[in-house]
């Protein structure tokens, strides 16, 4: 057995390794190899991948009341599980679903969508939880919240006591059949601020997720009962929706100021109604007919927030088909890559799964190649940097058979989450120590820390003697990414082929994966 050993070399290329190229050579092989070393659009490097996982009226998670500590947590895990397996790299979890928590909050009671019952202790802190499992798996979580809504039912008394709804119900206005906090009301946004803060400050979460639910959606023949605030509160405005939109705005201006001024890692990101506004509304609208518009009907004036840089990440929920008429896919998506064109602003999709194989809103819903589809158009668009799925049990049931044909298209190899150099972009130092062995079940690669400042690594793999010389700028080479774990590190590769040699390079990932340069290591049998 020989081991080839690192021991702190830079940029060592696979050329070198195998004892270098003469200038000349190496410069007809750079030439002759820039098509072969062109990234592919099927294995980015970097791409957001995520799935939903909702707890309102338990639609995913937990998948009913009641169940025990043990239970919830198992079936956690397997939707972490889910995540790994399909090589997402984070997952959304919803842990404010109705003004109350899924930990043990300072604001706000127990989720009754836990033990069935509000302010019921579960016997353990789900979002703790939720937080390391996720990590050992190296995915973020994200934390989703809520922001207004208060009740599925319009029954106050069936709120705790102590529930701040109760001792402020001046707050709260009854609508379509719920009970929300009135977003016009200062300090019911700051109760809501300081609820998702509570979060922020007391667990190691990636990021704060807000959906689409701002002022509720239109309900006919009822009105927002937000008259007497407006009177109040709304001076220096003229018109009601230019101060509703203002509250929303004030909202998402302040949190954001309050999660970077805590934890400036931790990402702020948005998933709208996927329509702002159509052209026929407004001429900078997209080119839609949709029957909602989240300017004037949710008040959330969602394209303000991203020129403004307000959050880090805007999904809109493009739960249409391409070709659908009144909201198209293949219209929609590039009227949003021209948002966030020259912002700092992230731009994922999101996608409806739950319609696959079920929804009779257009015949291509019956098709298998629809989620698949997507990928394929927003691969050509650079602004698109991931997407991420409603829901996780509409992932994991597989109608269809569309969501494996996807990840067996899109997601044959892992990827790591895009960065953004405007929250940091100093790479961590690189691993120390690489080396590989072989062992009986495979290669096992060794190496240790350098800097505190490293989370994660990236494992790249291939053949020593391949004529593979091109940089890892996709993820054709990466065969896993794994927490970090302590000073000394390893990973076991139990897919090396016995008898093939390997060049192995490792790299170190901070919180917002920056990537360090790579440090290489040979195994040989």
């Amino acid at each position: 057995m020989r081991v080839w050993r690192a021991m702190g070399v830079l940029g060592v290329t696979a050329g070198v390794l195998l004892g270098g190229l003469s200038s000349t050579a190496s410069a007809v092989e750079t030439a002759g190899n820039e098509q072969k070393c062109a990234p592919s659009a099927s294995t980015p490097l970097r791409q957001f991948r995520a799935s939903w996982v909702a707890s309102v009226v338990n639609i995913d998670w937990p998948s009913k009341t009641g169940l025990s500590a043990a239970q919830q947590q198992a079936e956690l895990i397997g939707w972490l599980d889910d995540a790994a397996r399909q090589n997402h790299n984070a997952v959304i979890l919803q842990v404010r679903p109705t003004a109350d928590a899924f930990w043990p909050s300072k604001v706000e009671p127990w989720s009754r969508y836990l033990t069935g019952q509000q302010g019921g202790d579960p016997g353990y802190d789900p979002l703790a939880f939720a937080v390391a499992e996720a990590h050992k798996r190296n995915l973020e979580l994200h934390a989703w919240f809520n922001p207004y809504r208060l009740s599925m039912n319009t029954d106050i008394n069936a709120l705790l006591p102590t529930h701040p709804a109760r001792q402020h119900p001046d707050w709260v206005v009854s609508y379509g059949g719920k009970l929300y906090y009135n977003p016009g009301i200062p300090a019911a946004r700051e109760l809501v601020e300081d609820a998702i803060m509570d979060a922020v400050e007391n667990y190691d979460i990636d990021g704060v997720h807000f959906d689409d639910y701002f002022y509720p959606y239109p309900v006919a023949g009822q009105v927002f009962d937000d008259a007497a605030t407006f009177a109040q509160y709304g001076g220096g405005f003229t018109k009601l929706a230019d101060w509703r939109r203002n509250n929303i705005d004030l909202l998402i201006q302040e949190l954001d100021q309050k999660i970077h001024a805590s934890k400036p890692w931790v990402k702020f990101g948005v998933s709208p109604f996927a329509v702002w506004r159509n052209k026929g509304t407004d001429p900078e609208g997209s080119d839609t007919t949709a029957g909602a518009q989240t300017y004037d009907d949710l008040y959330a004036d969602t394209r303000k927030w991203v020129r403004e840089e307000w959050i880090d990440y805007i999904v809109p929920q493009v739960y249409w088909a391409g070709g659908f008429a009144p909201a198209d896919y293949n219209k929609l998506v590039p009227w949003w890559a021209d948002q966030v064109r020259d912002t700092r602003v992230h731009l994922y999709i999101g996608e409806a799964t739950y319609k696959v194989g079920t929804s009779a809103q257009s015949p291509d819903w019956s098709d298998p190649k629809e989620l698949s589809d997507h990928l394929a158009f927003t691969s050509t668009i650079p602004e698109v940097k991931g997407n991420i799925y409603f829901s996780a049990k509409d992932v994991r049931a597989d109608r269809l058979g569309a969501t494996t044909l996807l990840n067996n298209t899109w997601y044959s190899r892992p990827a790591l989450v895009p960065t953004m150099p405007a929250l940091d972009s100093r790479a961590p130092l690189p691993a120390h120590a690489v080396h590989a062995t072989r062992t009986a079940d495979g290669v096992q690669v060794k190496w240790s820390r350098t800097s505190q400042d490293t989370t994660a690594y990236a494992i790249y793999r291939r053949e020593l003697r391949g004529g593979d010389h091109c940089p890892d700028n996709d993820a054709r080479n990466l065969i896993a990414t794994v927490r970090s774990t302590g000073a000394a590190q390893s990973y076991a590769d139990s897919t090396a082929t016995p008898g093939t040699a390997y060049i192995y390079s490792v790299t170190a990932l901070d919180r917002l994966a920056n990537q360090s340069v790579p440090i290489p290591a040979v195994s040989l049998r």
